[in-house]
């Protein structure tokens, strides 16, 4: 049989590689397995349940859950009844919640815990069209998912739930999923099933996916990229494991030993960081043998370009220390994709040469996710760019350098938003981006900036915040940073410290530095970070330098709203949190 819709998906796989643990979720410290021909009854039961329940074709239903199996359950008994899930971050804010679950007119919600079912109770009285909250977990008796199977099997309702599914056509929308956006409301991103399933077809080139492979998943499945690639894991009949959460991803790679996970570089950046701090805190002989490996690492070229002397050093350095690199990510990683913000070269050296190939993407909600991606195929990885754009993905620059896209994986449009949708799809329907790019080698698809976030200077000089913005945050000492300057003279920063790798080095130093405030407020810390910024300055030309900075006492966070769910950097909000820093630094300059 043919996949064209997301719900062909299941039997899809029932067909070609029936599997024991198509998918699996832990509960209790046990993993629970579930086989695929087990996956389609409940999803069966649970769309027979739905209908009997009321809802109907065209209804909307949200979902806001950590990855887990139920999550799918409910995804799919939607998609074969015509009905569009509205997956949002668990995360969310009570304004951005409001506004989502309204536009949409969802009427039954699923959450995964009481915690989110209080926070949505609390608003309920502002959301008219919301019917119902239903947990994943159970909790007394809150109202919970498994009352919808038992009303399937009471009432199963074979025929309807066919009709509706011959009825689907490919191009029929299928989900709604709302970009968080650095300013302004969300916007619901309608995808229809062909515009995902285009997507995850095309990625086949990723690397060679084998139905023995396991995935370990943890970036949010509301996200784009994690879901497209969760269809992607079961039309090649790779078993989904979903890990318990961030703060166990380390134990799960270990127990389920995967061949591939999605992340962001963020989390890259945090296992690497941790690596070299467990390094550091070698002795003698391991630790130079541990840091001239590391140092290979991020001199590593493809193809073996920097001589067999370099590759001779490498084998070793991979026997002696880069194998356990590999250990501690289960022993079987053939790929890590790499997606949503800009990859370090550095990381994708490193690893690379440590063969842990990471696989750096790009691509928007909008697109499905992905336009192009760094593969297995020949001669299509280079570090620093986001790889090949895919064989179905048509991309043009335009004359400012901003990216384009047309192809089946653009979006059908915003959702009740018509003028917003014709601002980012033009009458050839090409799809603009808002990412700054170009093409290098011919092929290579390098991205240098959003195009709303590069500011000039008064003087007249554009800056790109977010390239200094990743080379300054290669420092150990630096987490995050946020470059600024607009219409002043000279481009200036905030920088978050690294809190916890300050107080290890404070304390090999006797610097008696304790709160993050004291880190932050610290002369030594600022003179240490100032010497960071210089390197990075001599990398950049003299208008682009980092003239002056103020060190924050805390992280850029989504709670406070600087940031999207996503980890983008919301500038005005992070400007107006901080108008008593930006005033210092720029006082005197008028």
């Amino acid at each position: 049989m043919e996949v064209t819709r997301l719900i062909d998906l299941f039997p899809y796989q029932l067909s070609r590689f029936p599997k024991a643990d198509a998918l699996a979720g832990k509960q209790d410290g046990v993993w629970k397995k579930y086989a695929t021909a087990d996956i389609i009854e409940t999803i069966n039961n649970l769309s027979y349940g739905l209908l009997h329940s009321g809802i109907r074709p065209g209804d909307k239903i949200g979902i806001i859950a950590n990855n887990r199996p139920e999550w799918n359950f409910v995804d799919h008994a939607c998609l074969q009844i015509a009905v569009a899930d509205v997956p949002l971050y668990p995360t969310i804010s009570e304004n951005d919640l409001k506004f989502t679950l309204n536009q949409s007119a969802v009427r039954y919600l699923f959450v995964a815990n009481v915690d989110l079912y209080k926070k949505v109770s609390q608003i309920k009285n502002d959301l008219p069209a919301l019917e119902k909250i239903y947990l994943f977990d159970r909790y007394q008796d809150l109202p919970h998912w498994s009352e919808f199977i038992d009303l399937g099997l009471k009432h199963p309702k074979q025929e309807e739930v066919k009709q509706i599914r011959d009825s689907i056509k490919p191009d029929d929308l299928a989900t709604i999923i709302y970009t968080s956006g650095t300013t302004g409301n969300p916007k619901g991103v309608m995808l229809s099933h062909n515009n995902l399933v285009s997507n995850f077809k095309f990625c086949d080139v990723l690397c060679p996916f084998h139905e023995s492979w396991k995935a370990l998943s943890f970036l949010p499945l509301n996200h784009v990229y994690e879901r497209m690639l969760s269809y992607l894991y079961v039309y090649f009949g790779v078993s989904i494991y979903y890990a318990e959460s961030l703060d166990t991803i380390a134990d799960n790679l270990k127990e389920i030993k995967p061949q591939i996970f999605v992340t962001v570089p963020r989390l890259l950046e945090k296992v690497y960081d941790k690596i070299v701090s467990k390094g550091a805190e070698l002795k003698g002989i391991k630790k130079a043998l541990f840091f001239w490996a590391l140092n290979l690492g991020l001199r590593y070229e493809l193809k073996g370009a920097n001589g067999w002397w370099y590759e001779f050093q490498l084998r070793l350095a991979n026997k002696l220390i880069f194998s356990k690199w590999r250990e501690a990510l289960g022993g079987n990683i053939q790929a890590i994709a790499s997606g949503g913000a800009a990859l370090q070269p550095r990381l994708a050296r490193v690893f690379h040469a440590a063969k842990i190939p990471v696989l750096e993407g790009y691509g928007l909600t909008e697109t499905s996710p992905v336009i192009a991606v760094n593969n297995f195929q020949p001669d299509s990885i280079k570090f620093g760019t986001v790889g090949t754009v895919l064989e179905n993905v048509e991309v043009k620059i335009a004359a400012d350098g901003e990216i384009l896209c047309k192809g089946p994986n653009v979006m059908l449009g915003y959702y009740n938003s018509p003028e917003l949708t014709a601002e980012v799809i033009d009458a050839d329907g090409w799809f603009h981006t808002g990412d700054i790019g170009v093409f290098e080698d011919g092929k290579f698809l390098k991205i240098t900036d959003r195009k709303k976030e590069i500011f000039k200077t008064s003087g007249g000089k554009y800056i790109v915040p977010q390239m200094i913005e990743n080379k300054l945050k290669e420092s150990r000492f630096i987490e995050q940073a946020m470059v600024i300057g607009e219409n002043q003279k000279f481009a200036s920063a905030f920088i978050v410290p690294n809190f916890a790798f300050i107080r290890d080095w404070a304390a090999k130093k006797n610097i008696a530095v304790n709160s993050n405030a004291e880190i932050a407020a610290s002369n030594e810390v600022k003179k240490r970070i100032a010497e960071e910024v210089e390197v990075v300055n001599k990398t950049l030309g003299h208008y682009e330098t980092i003239k002056r900075f103020e060190l924050l006492d805390r992280e850029f966070s989504i709670e406070r709203n600087e940031m999207t769910p996503k980890l983008s950097l919301r500038r005005k909000i992070i400007l107006e949190n901080y108008k008593d820093k930006l005033a210092k630094i720029y006082k005197g300059t008028e």
